[in-house]
């Protein structure tokens, strides 16, 4: 049970930051209209996203893995893997990454799946019963 809390912690970190991700990319066409005017143009360039996006997968998959390791349940990665190559997708893509609004869907869709992911590893993690047959 002592590590429930660190494993619960990291995947509430993940799906807030998944769930901001989402937020971003749904408001980001209404943001490129208003930066510029704001002077906070630099602030969100493409080492931001990059930066996030490189956080989201590396957050997502230890903490994906790490609850596998308890609860022996795909069904977080069955959600991280498509969130994360959809991320990337968006990323390195350049058609879809210099398109407008595709580019803010694709993102949006793959925050999603990535919060997702970490909302289900935190349940699967919560309703896991310790048995015989668990090593942990």
């Amino acid at each position: 049970m002592s590590d429930l809390r660190p494993r619960s912690l990291i995947d509430r970190i993940g799906a807030f930051g998944s769930l901001l991700c989402a937020v971003h990319c749904a408001l980001l066409p209404l943001a490129i209209a208003l930066l510029p005017s704001l002077g906070v143009a630099g602030w969100f360039d493409g080492r931001f996203e990059l930066a996030f996006v490189i956080f989201a997968t590396l957050l997502g998959s230890f903490s994906v893995a790490w609850g596998y390791r308890r609860h022996r349940a795909v069904r977080a990665l069955v959600l991280l893997l498509p969130g994360v190559l959809v991320l990337w997708l968006g990323l390195l893509y350049p058609p879809l990454h210099h398109s407008l609004l595709p580019h803010a869907v694709v993102m949006t869709l793959g925050g999603t799946l990535v919060g997702l992911a970490h909302l289900a590893n935190l349940r699967l993690n919560h309703v896991h019963v310790h048995d015989a047959h668990c090593a942990h």
